[in-house]
């Protein structure tokens, strides 16, 4: 399913996730949001392609749509990411 076709959808709850590990070069579908098992810095880019490292409190869901998270500039930990 395309953004555009999700994007109608995101007022729901998160349906599932994954746990992510970190990495420079490769994408993975759309988040909705992203959960932190220890809190720290992610490295991010927005569905619109820019880049941007956030501070993330643990253990709560922070609505975000990514579809990478860097290695390289994140310290938090325990990421998973709800679709």
């Amino acid at each position: 399913m395309s953004f555009s076709a999700k994007a109608l959808q995101y007022g729901y709850p998160v349906r599932g996730g994954a746990t992510i590990t970190p990495n420079d070069s490769t994408n993975f579908d759309t988040s909705r949001a992203i959960l932190v098992d220890v809190a720290g810095n992610v490295k991010v880019t927005y569905v619109d392609g820019t880049e941007d490292t956030v501070a993330l409190a643990a253990s709560i869901w922070h609505p975000m749509c990514v579809n990478r998270i860097y290695s390289t500039g994140t310290t938090a930990t325990g990421i998973h990411v709800g679709y």
